[in-house]
């Protein structure tokens, strides 16, 4: 039962809808209570005795039964609608290759012969080495069939892709190493000695897309260790070696604007803003390639990490500009930048002391922090977490601030302690303490307590976003203007480096 709840509980409003409508053309019956269940299970999933509200007596067998006709017809449900957003190009193919094989058992060579050679060519241009290896598999079993194929010709094919197709296989191995890797250690070292593992080469197996893969992975590490620094070599020298490719740049459109968008965000993380504009530029003019074909697709990502830069390089009037001009509504699918995009400018806002205005935005975020956190992660969440604290106290919402000091450390104490994130805290402490303590603090004491407590011996690793709440306690403590406090010690950064 707690899977059948699960697993309806992944389809959308449009999803539920389109699964009963699929439901009312299966049922051969009237008296069929899938759609019934369907409909208890999705408003009233931990009710129990269900078969009694069905069926108006205990009917254990039958409701057994009923469940797993249901859950088998959303298994079939969702596996159809994957099959609908899958790359068209790959499915194109695999029918191409299906039709063959069927023109082939029906003796219908010529049509056959035509059929496989367009999904060949397909494959190749889209460098689908699992299908090319069943392609190449169909022609040498018909080989016989056509007195132009030579038979020689097509197994050097084979063996050329299938080093392609092992290669490929490589790759997926050291995506998953990687991953495991980059989380409980983010440096480069960690990448080259997971490539020598799987025999990767840089300049001669990396295309687009893998590099796409990787840097996606160290860019989610980085999130999650918040340390940009230890991957930045390997992703700028990489980027330079593909970069040459010049021809697989339109092939592999999609997969270079984004990396030019990670490529972006590392210079920004590392806090080299004209060289994170320099790629900005680049990717905004892939992103009008091809008729603006992925233009709506990276436009909200690319406004977030443009609005970033201009903020922390002092231009934050255009920042914000660029941010409260944004259609929220035109991009309202992508979930996870508009709430990044939100966020951004109420810290901006708060940069500038619009506090009443951060807070507006603020409130529009009503879903529960459990939402949060399924959509953007717990990073997020505590961002948004602390930055209300903050603004409570800029505020003086005095009934507030408490309720909301003991709700983060109830909420997030166990996940940054086994994190080692003792820093959140310990900021945390540190701001609760200043709060109630503003009159007696002596400034010099206080900022040297921050200082030590806060800040890294390795100022040169230190993460844009925790410097700047630092930098909001050290401008509370010292008396001076919060957006340039940040922008001083963000300066002081990079000149440690």
């Amino acid at each position: 039962m707690n899977a059948i709840s699960s697993i309806i509980n992944t389809l959308s409003p449009e999803e539920k809808r389109s699964f009963i409508s699929l439901l009312k053309l299966k049922n051969k019956r009237t008296d069929t209570k899938n759609i019934e269940l369907f409909k208890l299970l999705s408003t009233q999933p931990t009710h129990k005795n269900l078969d009694l509200l069905l069926y108006g007596k205990p009917s254990k067998g039958a409701f057994h039964a009923l469940c797993k006709r249901l859950h088998d017809n959303l298994i079939d449900f969702i596996a159809s609608k994957s099959f609908e957003r899958e790359s068209s190009e790959e499915m194109e193919v695999l029918k191409l290759l299906l039709a063959s094989r069927i023109f082939y058992e029906q003796r219908q060579y010529k049509i056959a012969l035509k059929t496989i050679k367009k999904a060949e060519v397909k494959a190749k241009t889209h460098e689908f080495f699992n299908i090319l290896h069943e392609i190449y598999y169909t022609k040498i079993q018909y080989a016989h069939v056509d007195e132009k194929t030579l038979l020689e010709s097509l197994i050097k094919k084979f063996k050329s892709n299938q080093l392609l197709l092992r290669q490929e296989e490589n790759l997926n191995l050291f995506y998953a190493s990687i991953q495991d890797s980059l989380i409980k250690k983010n440096n480069t070292q960690t990448i080259k000695d997971l490539l020598s593992k799987f025999e990767i080469s840089v300049t001669q197996d990396l295309t687009f897309r893998s590099l796409f893969k990787i840097l996606e992975i160290t860019n989610q590490a980085g999130n999650i260790n918040r340390n940009f620094h230890s991957v930045f070599p390997f992703i700028e020298n990489t980027y330079q070696s593909i970069e040459k490719k010049k021809l697989l740049r339109k092939k592999h459109l999609f997969y270079h604007i984004q990396i030019l968008y990670y490529v972006a965000n590392s210079y920004f993380r590392n806090i080299d803003f004209i060289s994170a504009e320099k790629y900005l530029d680049l990717m905004k003019e892939q992103m009008e390639e091809q008729r603006n074909k992925y233009h709506k697709r990276f436009f909200s990502q690319y406004t977030l990490l443009k609005a970033l830069n201009l903020n922390y390089s002092g231009n934050y009037q255009l920042a914000i500009s660029l941010l409260e001009n944004f259609d929220y509504q035109k991009h309202k699918d992508q979930t996870l930048y508009i709430l990044d995009l939100k966020l951004s400018l109420i810290v901006f806002y708060f940069q500038q002391s619009r506090f009443k205005e951060a807070l507006k935005i603020y409130t529009e975020l009503h879903h529960s922090d459990t939402w949060y956190i399924e959509k953007t992660g717990i990073i997020w969440v505590i961002k948004k977490n602390l930055i209300e604290i903050l603004l409570h106290i800029e505020l003086n919402n005095i009934d507030l601030i408490e309720s909301r000091i003991k709700s983060f450390r109830k909420k997030h104490n166990t996940h940054l302690q086994h994190r080692n994130e003792h820093r959140v805290l310990e900021f945390l402490s540190l701001t609760s303490y200043y709060y109630y303590n503003k009159s007696s603090i002596k400034t010099a004491e206080f900022t040297n307590k921050i200082q030590h407590l806060l800040i890294k011996n390795n100022t040169d690793q230190e993460d844009i976003f925790t410097m700047s709440f630092y930098a909001w306690l050290k401008a509370s403590v010292s008396k001076t203007n919060l957006y340039e406090t940040t922008l001083q010690i963000i300066q002081q950064s990079k000149h440690s480096n």
